[in-house]
């Protein structure tokens, strides 16, 4: 029953299966954003690429930047052909490289998505957003890579721009840092509250159990829908294909001693199973950074109020018409 659901998903999405016993000497770069350390990526990803080389017989690569943005400008440049994505920069890559999503993420626990945080240490006094507002530039605040979703877009829009805070007068210091510099920062008290979200903490809690025990939680956003794999819309459809098939039979077809060894795999990377998905899934978040500008255009002194009228009409009518597409198209 799995295997004919799944058969009929990957005809459905027009990727037709292809053998995957040839041999194949093309290469395909695989972008990983950095939300922690590259070290601790490679360790964990390598042997879900490696399943992936030997089951597609393509040579399959990770691409590691220092920022999300050099995980996007390098589909942008074909330098990077399939990828794992946050929604936002997913999003990016969708308007600015040419990339296109075909799978969701699924949380391994059961959960419909992930959240975002703020955490600080479990001693400090904050113990709230709006001790965090205080905004008389005595703390150090740690935020997320500017295209992170949980990092960056949510709390930038659920705190600050909600509230008409910019951060740059409300702290002594903003910096940018992936999930696991702004966690084991908020440990150490290096800053004094830092982004982050759900799974990234679930890691930490395995790979630096002391850091995780000196955390606490302060806020918790609304739900994120699950990460994407995204791909360069021209990319080869025989590729396509197998990567395509890869991905949506790992962990769910073989012998039972490799769908066993699959699931552990993908347990490491705190994930089930993989499900189809598509540009759709970032609808959702492009309602999110359209609020975020409406607010921002709200709080903007310069503007006039026949100005901001104006721009917020114009906001307003693309949000309006993403969600009759939320409304028509399913999103996962």
């Amino acid at each position: 029953m799995i295997k004919t659901l799944f058969t009929a998903a990957i005809v459905a999405t027009g990727v037709l299966a292809a053998p995957l016993a040839m041999a194949d000497e093309k290469t395909v770069n695989f972008g990983i954003i950095s939300t922690e350390s590259t070290i601790n990526l490679k360790q964990t990803w390598d042997p879900f690429l490696d399943a992936m080389r030997k089951k597609t017989g393509l040579n399959i690569k990770a691409f590691f930047a220092p920022d999300y943005a050099g995980v996007i400008e390098g589909m942008r440049f074909d330098k990077v052909q399939v990828a794992w994505f946050g929604n936002k920069s997913a999003m990016e890559a969708v308007d600015r490289a040419g990339g296109e999503v075909f799978a969701q993420t699924v949380d391994s626990d059961g959960n419909p998505g992930y959240w975002s945080l703020l955490v600080t240490h479990k001693d400090s006094p904050l113990n709230s957003v709006e001790d965090v507002l205080k905004c008389d530039k005595s703390l150090n605040f740690g935020i997320g890579d500017p295209n992170s979703t949980s990092g960056f877009l949510v709390p930038t829009t659920y705190i600050f721009a909600r509230n008409n805070v910019d951060p740059r007068t409300c702290f002594k210091t903003v910096r940018n840092a992936n999930h696991q510099t702004n966690a084991i920062s908020a440990a150490n008290q290096q800053v004094d509250v830092a982004t982050n979200n759900t799974e990234n903490m679930r890691r930490l809690e395995k790979t630096h159990p002391d850091a995780f025990n000196k955390i606490k939680v302060i806020w918790k956003s609304p739900l994120i829908p699950s990460d994407p794999f995204v791909w360069r819309k021209e990319l080869d459809q025989d590729i396509k294909s197998k990567i395509y098939t890869f991905i949506m039979t790992y962990g769910r077809i073989g012998s039972p001693e490799e769908v066993k060894e699959a699931r552990a795999v993908l347990n490491t990377l705190q994930w089930a199973p993989f499900r189809p998905s598509s540009d759709a899934q970032l609808y959702p978040i492009r309602i999110l950074a359209l609020n975020k500008n409406v607010l921002k255009v709200k709080s903007d002194a310069k503007m006039s109020q026949t100005e901001k009228d104006e721009k917020i009409a114009e906001l307003q009518k693309e949000i309006d018409k993403i969600t009759k597409l939320v409304d028509a198209v399913p999103t996962m």
